[in-house]
């Protein structure tokens, strides 16, 4: 095509009783490609009037390969995922609540803060939830003239109050550890976000604070763009053992005790990585790292890091992984200075399930984190099991999922920022 893009046709999933496909399949061909030119000429036509919604999806693959075999077809395992591309913010119902998280102990924050509340309860008629620490602040709790705003407000404590099902939207003020705090007071669904940059890097954070009243609006309208950022939910299975002296009915003790071990399992959503390190120990940790219930590895390194695409460019980039888009399903396996040249960072299906182990052979624990907080040691006989969370973050988009996150690496991580090399004249050719 002259005008230089490309037309995606879906093809209709084929499905085949007795595995004779190869004239269906010629058929289907040739049918696909006569459909083909006709999207063409009519997208030239008209490609200067509408400018078309690209898929972010892959093209639908064929499921007929050469002329005898074909994909079994299971209607139980069908998934319908929609477009990326398509994803955009809409209200059932107006929203009537909006949390405001702000950084805590930045007093550059303080009129921003300020500032944004008044317009949300005075101009929006928005009941605002705001959490106690924030008000604890001197500087908002001695404002005389903001104490009317925050008699207003609706405070809760993280922890001690459910506010899961109160709260219609998130409006950050900070820096990107803003967005994973928010992420981090939602286990199940999380409310749409809108991040301002007020922080030091903001790569999760697009909106200018300059505008903020109009881009409030139209988020509050319900215009904008949205990416899904997948979140880990990782169960972690701790065995406790536990000394119990066996006592007679007279309470006269019989035994010094038995050991008995009881287990206690504890559940985070984990928005950027899962982290599990050797700790104060001198030792490298040394993991077992299971696949779908098979052993796959044994870790031996500083540390190993399970990141979603979101962090893939946090600590994983640190640690020499790749940077993914937040769109591209999938889940990361990073070691921290492994003690074998050959461990490279990899990348693993998001429907998996992962399990990580103390080995037998560890000469320490391990320490685990969850995007930098609720640090905790693992044991042996202890076990973190890490899948995909059916509760992703909608994160509110400047423009789109795609040009939002190349305006990040360029403008963050001065993603390929060189020098840029002289071209050739004439003369220098001679030489």
């Amino acid at each position: 095509m002259d005008s230089g893009e490309e037309v995606r046709v879906e093809t209709p999933p084929y499905c085949c009783s007795t595995c004779d496909g190869g004239e269906v399949a010629r058929r289907n061909l040739a049918r696909r490609n006569r459909k083909a030119r006709s999207l063409s000429t009519s997208s030239a036509s008209s490609s200067s009037d509408h400018r078309r919604a690209q898929s972010l999806h892959g093209p639908s693959p064929v499921t007929t390969f050469g002329p005898k075999a074909c994909m079994l077809q299971n209607p139980h395992t069908v998934m319908h995922i929609q477009d990326p591309a398509s994803q955009r913010l809409t209200w059932n119902k107006p929203p009537k609540s909006v949390l405001v998280i702000k950084k805590i102990r930045d007093a550059s924050l303080l009129q921003p803060f300020k500032e944004l509340c008044i317009f949300l309860t005075e101009v929006k008629d928005m009941i605002v939830y705001v959490e106690n620490k924030v008000l604890d602040d001197p500087a908002i709790s001695g404002d005389e003239n903001f104490g009317a705003i925050t008699k207003k407000f609706c405070t809760f404590s993280e922890d001690l109050d459910d506010i899961s099902n109160r709260v219609d939207f998130i409006i950050c003020l900070g820096g990107d550890g803003t967005l994973l705090y928010a992420s981090s007071l939602f286990q199940e669904s999380v409310p749409p976000v809108m991040a301002f940059h007020l922080g030091s890097l903001g790569f999760l954070t697009p909106f200018k604070f300059d505008s903020y009243q109009s881009q409030v609006t139209q988020i509050i309208e319900g215009n904008a763009a949205l990416v899904l950022r997948s979140r880990l939910k990782v169960k972690v299975l701790k065995e406790n053992w536990e000394k119990k002296a066996r006592v007679d009915e007279k309470g006269i003790i019989l035994t010094n005790g038995d050991i008995e071990s009881s287990r206690k399992a504890i559940q985070y959503q984990v928005l950027n990585e899962v982290v599990v390190d050797r700790g104060p120990s001198s030792y490298l940790s040394n993991v077992d790292l299971f696949l779908d219930g098979h052993l796959i590895t044994t870790v031996q390194a500083d540390g190993v890091i399970v990141s979603t695409p979101t962090g893939s460019t946090a600590y994983a980039v640190a640690a020499g992984a790749s940077m993914i888009h937040p769109n591209v399903p999938a889940i990361m396996i990073t070691p921290i200075c492994p003690h074998s040249l050959s461990f490279r960072p990899i990348v693993v299906p998001a429907g998996v399930e992962l399990k990580i182990m103390l080995s037998r052979e560890a000469r320490n624990t391990a320490w685990v984190s969850f995007d930098g907080r609720k640090r905790q040691e693992i044991c042996h006989g202890d076990s973190i099991t890490i899948t995909t969370s059916c509760f992703p973050v909608p994160s509110i988009c400047f423009r789109d999922p795609v040009n939002d996150w190349f305006e990040s690496l360029a403008q963050c991580l001065h993603w390929n920022v060189r020098k840029k090399q002289n071209y050739l004249s004439s003369e220098d050719e001679e030489f």
